[in-house]
């Protein structure tokens, strides 16, 4: 069901799946320029072809976001609220102010915290509804203080060609009331360019978050520049360092909750013990035939991407895992602290027995829109910073620009670029008058 790796002897080649970004972003890039000359008739064109379901509007009226909001399992409504609850007191801790420093009398440099004007979210509706995306996208921006925010998910055949109806509820609950019944790379270049039509139009955003597919990767690597992104979040991926003090069943659990997510999804453990190892795979063959999907997670256990890592001690289990630099980090270790503090390539690290991938993907107060495809070496996983600008603000008086105006007109003239100290003596020597 899943294959083992040894690197004990050998470095090896760490499980990854084949991706190839460059090719989607062929598919994609003639896609977005279409939509881009061509607006809501090409998202609606695109939407009937890939979603197999053209809704009559591309904008969801508010009265069918508030009837998905009655008819919500209240249970189901009360996880929302919580999940929603715990985020925000998390974004709001992290909300970073404004700060004023006092480099000289009379001189000042403000790094001034600004939200984005406008946002665009995306929550996937393919295999799963994922109102949860839906959550961890708006919340931050909230939070951030954004003015406008503009949310797109696929319509669905089923639901008339809305999004999923508990994705719906979810908008109205956390008062979105600006959203559009389009999916994939269309939904993106709808966003990032905007759209006219005799319906109404699609304001462009400035900025576009939120996980997809591969082909929505690489539509916010053709839209990057355009508009700013969060990262190219694509098909989830868990990895789980653990020794023989885990527990092999929830070591098997956790691997099939992502591998439930997706059939390119990556399910990887890291162990140091060959006893673990062989009762991981005893549990997940009990576990995989009882569960609901189990063909898609045995399709992604089975795949490339996935695998059991054999090493020889616990610092080569942190080496291989910085290495990875997976998007969820699972330590399931005697001392899971200590090895965590040791990880520095991870979108989001979960430490002990008790602390699986499934509650970051709901109710931590964690966000689970997270970098994937070893780009935790260098993005961060979506936060209410990513919806925020540091500005400067300079002030200085005459006073201050007298006290270092020479500086400025010798470091100009060492560049070649007079004119730059001149736009001081301009201003100093007529004080000086």
């Amino acid at each position: 069901m899943i294959r083992r790796l040894d690197l004990r002897r050998d470095e090896g080649v760490l499980p990854r799946a084949q991706l190839d970004v460059e090719h989607a972003l062929e598919v994609v890039a003639p896609l977005c320029e279409d939509v881009r000359l061509r607006g809501e008739e090409a998202v609606l064109e695109y939407g009937e072809r890939f979603d197999r379901v053209r809704p009559a509007t591309l904008r969801v009226d508010p009265a069918a976001l508030a009837r998905a909001a009655e008819a919500l399992d209240p249970e189901v409504r009360a996880g929302l609220e919580a999940s929603i609850a715990r985020l925000r007191r998390t974004c709001e801790a992290e909300l970073e102010q404004s700060v004023v420093t006092q480099v000289a009398d009379g001189a000042t440099v403000e790094r001034r915290i600004v939200p984005m004007s406008r946002v665009g979210l995306y929550v996937p509706g393919g295999l799963a509804p994922l109102v949860s995306t839906v959550v961890m996208n708006a919340v931050p921006a909230q939070v951030a203080g954004v003015g406008s925010i503009a949310l797109a998910s696929p319509p669905q055949a089923d639901a008339g060609g809305l999004p999923h109806p508990t994705i719906l509820a979810a908008c109205s609950i956390l008062g979105i009331d600006e959203v559009y019944a389009a999916g994939g790379a269309q939904a993106l270049a709808m966003l990032a360019y905007g759209t006219t039509s005799t319906g109404g139009s699609v304001e462009p955003v400035d900025l576009v978050t939120g996980p997809g597919n591969i082909y929505v990767a690489a539509a916010k690597r053709y839209l990057h520049g355009t508009v700013a992104i969060d990262s190219e979040a694509g098909p989830t991926e868990i990895a789980v360092i653990a020794d023989d003090s885990a527990d092999p069943a929830f070591v098997a659990a956790d691997l099939v909750s992502q591998a439930e997510h997706d059939p390119v999804a990556a399910s990887v453990l890291v162990t140091d013990s060959e006893t673990l190892a062989d009762a991981v795979v005893a549990e997940l063959e009990r576990q995989v035939p009882a569960a609901k999907h189990a063909e898609r997670i045995r399709t992604a256990l089975g795949g490339q991407q996935s695998a059991i890592v054999v090493v020889r001690d616990l610092d080569q289990a942190v080496d291989v895992a910085n290495d990875y630099a997976a998007e969820h980090l699972e330590i399931h270790t005697v001392d899971a602290a200590g090895v965590a503090a040791r990880v520095v390539n991870a979108g989001a690290v979960f430490v002990g027995p008790h602390t699986p991938v499934s509650l970051g993907d709901y109710v931590a107060g964690s966000n689970h829109v997270l970098p994937t495809g070893r780009s935790a070496r260098h993005s961060s996983g979506l936060s209410v910073r990513a919806f925020c600008r540091n500005m400067q603000v300079v002030t200085y008086t005459e006073e201050a620009l007298r006290a270092v105006g020479d500086h400025v007109v010798h470091l100009a003239a060492a560049e070649d670029l007079p004119s730059h100290g001149a736009a001081v003596t301009a201003r100093t020597d007529r004080a000086g008058e």
